[in-house]
């Protein structure tokens, strides 16, 4: 599902809402949740699941083109962990 799919079910589901209001309200929950991350906070959304950061340490890779070692340096990068109620309906849906 696409942030337009997202802003379309919600449109025709709640009909009262104009189609540029439901984008502003995903818009704003979106940057939020963005705004949270970037200042190294953790999204909870019970049922659903959790967004944090997780740290990967500097190491040591190769270049896949010529073999040569490079450095990659350690960087924050998000990371999504599914709550309990949407891995067992996932699971019953597959």
């Amino acid at each position: 599902m696409t942030k337009s799919d997202l802003i379309s079910t919600l449109a025709g589901r709640f009909p009262q809402l104009t189609r540029p209001d439901v984008d502003a309200a995903v818009a704003t929950i979106l940057n939020a949740a963005a705004d949270t991350l970037c200042r190294g906070g953790r999204i909870e959304i019970r049922g659903f699941g959790s967004f944090a950061l997780n740290y990967r340490p500097p190491r040591l890779g190769r270049n896949p083109k010529t073999g040569e070692r490079v450095p990659v340096p350690g960087k924050w990068t998000p990371h999504f962990k599914a709550g309990k109620e949407l891995r067992e309906l996932v699971d019953l849906k597959l």
